[in-house]
């Protein structure tokens, strides 16, 4: 829990305030996540569990598969609360062109690794932050996904 990274209730409450849902699909009783998604599908995604952009639903994709798949094909994805940032004004530049102009929104990606012995709670070998990607889009693009078009790469203003 994150109780192990914060000295009271109340920072736990605010730290997993700022976390988006994210739900299994085809394992136990998913029913009620399902109809949840079903009522308000603006407010979900519905990812594959495999690598790539260009294959979440959204929306009305997202209610008729809900609605047509059965419980074991459901098992082939996750449903997560969409995150919805407000945007900021910004510029998208492909080619040394200005492709997009207007609302845009970024993704920062944390890379870590961790090795650890599990028979060792106590021995920890590797526990660090290893790298970033910043990826920007315009606020109306639902993907991210860099390689499949949706999103740039952008470099962070540190101040």
């Amino acid at each position: 829990t994150l109780d192990q990274f914060t000295t009271t209730p109340e920072e736990s409450q605010t730290l997993a305030s700022t976390f988006a849902g994210l739900y299994a699909l085809g394992e136990g009783d998913d029913s009620e996540i399902v109809a949840r998604a079903l009522s308000n599908p603006g407010g979900y995604v519905l990812k594959p569990q495999r690598e790539g952009g260009g294959n979440n639903l959204y929306d009305d994709e997202l209610v008729s598969a809900l609605q047509t798949m059965t419980y074991a094909e459901r098992g082939g994805y996750i449903l997560m609360q969409k995150i919805q940032p407000p945007g900021t004004k910004g510029k998208l530049v492909r080619g040394g062109r200005v492709v997009y102009d207007g609302n845009t929104v970024c993704e920062l990606g944390v890379f870590g690794i961790t090795l650890r012995d599990y028979e060792d709670e106590n021995r920890v070998l590797m526990d660090g932050v290893f790298g970033h990607i910043l990826r920007s889009k315009s606020v109306d693009t639902d993907e991210g996904g860099v390689a499949a078009g949706y999103a740039f790469l952008s470099s962070p203003l540190l101040v």
